[in-house]
């Protein structure tokens, strides 16, 4: 599994070097320059969705629960993880919740929350992408191309309907049947595990209250994301109308959630500013720089992440 992440990732860098180049190697430089320091401001603004992310998720835990700072750092290594290593987008979600464990919470909690707020943050990208689709179908005049953008929202549809029928049954319960069948008596030890995992994540989603205002959270923290194209586009010299920065960044989540076997969604993503920038009246070049701040702010905000998880887990480490 690493190895094929690994072969796709290699695949996706030289698919996004090949759409730098193609785009003018040197008209990207000039347009990075022009961004200058606005690529570091809109890399210190994707802090302001992961906040509000955050504050959707933590939404969830009732009782005791960490800080609103605690939870930022949680998501801050969560998406450091999926963002930048080829986990196929759910490392970090395994990585944060032996950071929530850590600091206190229960096991089972940890895991309940994290798997109802994946699934609402799921939901609310479906929706946001959903909106971008239709802005884009009011926008441009090519209707075959907004078509098959429409189809592609329509097929993934039933995913996320099967994610929330499975969580309805138990999903753990079935994976914990399945490999009871595989396994045999080597899995029967964690049948009553799955259980109560099952048992947490219902009764989160019997807090309906919670669990809306988390999704609505999650909708607003996807929405923010438009805030960081409109400014790098700004920056760039090239502003467009916040509307269209809602289509660029909604179509870019659909394209990279459709590739999230590839880590990072590189390629993916490269060619999507380009295609759809394109469609909206974008230079080339100025596109592939947008493509490229994005990545930036990766970098910016995340691999700092990484080196602070290890961290953590390299003190873990030394007091065990």
């Amino acid at each position: 599994m690493f190895r094929l992440a690994a072969f796709l990732g290699l695949a996706g860098l030289a698919a996004a070097t090949a759409v730098i180049v193609w785009s003018g190697w040197g008209l990207v430089l000039q347009a990075l320059e022009q961004a200058g320091w606005g690529i570091v401001w809109v890399a210190l603004f994707h802090c302001v969705p992961l906040v509000v992310s955050s504050a959707g998720w933590r939404v969830l835990v009732s009782g005791k629960r960490p800080s609103l700072l605690q939870f930022t750092y949680f998501m801050w290594v969560r998406a450091a993880v999926n963002n930048l290593m080829p986990v196929a987008r759910i490392g970090g979600e395994i990585a944060c919740v032996r950071l929530m464990t850590a600091s206190g919470m229960r096991k089972s909690t940890a895991i309940a929350v994290t798997v109802v707020e994946l699934t609402l943050s799921i939901a609310a990208v479906f929706l946001f992408v959903a909106l971008g689709v239709l802005l884009f179908a009011l926008r441009v005049s090519d209707k075959n191309f907004v078509t098959q953008l429409a189809w592609g929202l329509a097929f993934s549809a039933p995913l996320l309907l099967a994610l929330a029928a499975v969580q309805k049954i138990g999903f753990f319960g079935l994976m914990s049947r399945l490999f009871r069948v595989m396994f045999r008596d080597k899995w029967a030890t964690s049948a009553s595990d799955a259980a109560r995992l099952d048992r947490a994540v219902a009764t989160v989603y019997r807090r309906k209250g919670k669990v809306l205002i988390c999704a609505l959270l999650q909708f607003i923290a996807w929405g923010l994301g438009s805030v960081e194209i409109w400014l790098a586009l700004k920056f760039l010299g090239h502003p467009l109308p916040m509307a269209e920065a809602v289509m660029i960044e909604a179509l870019i989540e659909g394209s990279a959630s459709a590739a999230f076997a590839i880590p990072g969604a590189l390629g993916v993503q490269e060619a999507g500013f380009l295609v759809f920038g394109g469609m909206l009246g974008l230079p080339h070049e100025t596109a592939a720089a947008l493509a490229v701040i994005r990545r930036c702010r990766d970098l910016i905000c995340y691999a700092p992440g990484l080196i602070a998880w290890q961290a953590h887990e390299g003190k873990r480490l030394m007091r065990s």
